[in-house]
This record gives structure tokens, sequence and C-alpha cells, in this order.
């Protein structure tokens, strides 16, 4: 497997993997998008969305040892990090842990662009 291509993937892996943290408390929730946790159902949802990054990181991560997957993890993982973005701009008015966190997307779409052209186009008759 091509050793770019691995380094892409964990990047992206990584940045979807990294919010499952949240998972533990709210604490950690409100402290990494700079946000106040306004009740019990609000924690709910944020602590779930986190489980549900690291379900996407640990998706890619998983492809690496099974190459059958990659085109689906990729696929998840260009669909949250872009959903983000969408979203983001159509809602406008974020801050500045928020703009940090577009930010990484932007890098793990870069990857993610990254790691398809290698699969996809550029290992046409190889073995990526």
């Amino acid at each position: 497997m091509n050793k770019v291509f691995v380094l892409l993937m964990v990047m992206v892996g990584v940045i979807n993997f990294l919010p499952v943290l949240g998972v533990l408390s709210a604490e950690r929730i409100a402290g990494a998008y700079d946000v106040e946790i306004a009740g019990k159902d609000m924690e709910i949802l944020l602590r779930h969305r986190a489980l549900l990054f690291g379900i996407v990181g640990g998706f890619v991560f998983y492809s690496l040892y099974n190459p059958a997957m990659q085109g689906a993890a990729l696929t998840l993982a260009g669909i949250s990090m872009l959903g983000f973005l969408v979203i983001l701009f159509s809602v406008g008015g974020h801050n500045a842990a928020l703009n940090r966190i577009m930010l990484a997307d932007v890098v793990g779409i870069a990857c993610l662009a990254g790691a398809v052209a290698i699969k996809y186009f550029a290992a046409a008759g190889g073995n990526a």
C-alpha cells in the first residue's frame, strides 16, 4: 500500500476520531466547542455526536486493514466533513472554536482528496 495514501488516511481518521473524547463528559465538549451546554438534552445530543465521530474515524482506520472498505470510508468521512462545512456556512455566526474545527475539516478534506487521487486516479495500474 502506498505510504502517502496511508498517511493521508491516518490524517483523515485522526481528524474524525479525536472528537470521540467528548463522549466522556459534557465539560470536554463544552471546552472543545466553546459552548455552554444548556441542559441534559443538549448534552445527550452532543455526546452522541462525539460517538458518531468516533465511529467514522474508527471506520477510516479499519479500512486501512480492509481495503475493500476504503471507498465507503472515504465517502463517509467526506460527507461528514463537507456536511459540517455546509451547515457551518449556511448558519453562520460561529465562534472561534468552530472556526478551528472548520480549518481541521478543510485539512481533512485536502487529505481525503489526496487519498482519493492516489487510490482511484494515480494508482489506476498500481496497488494503493
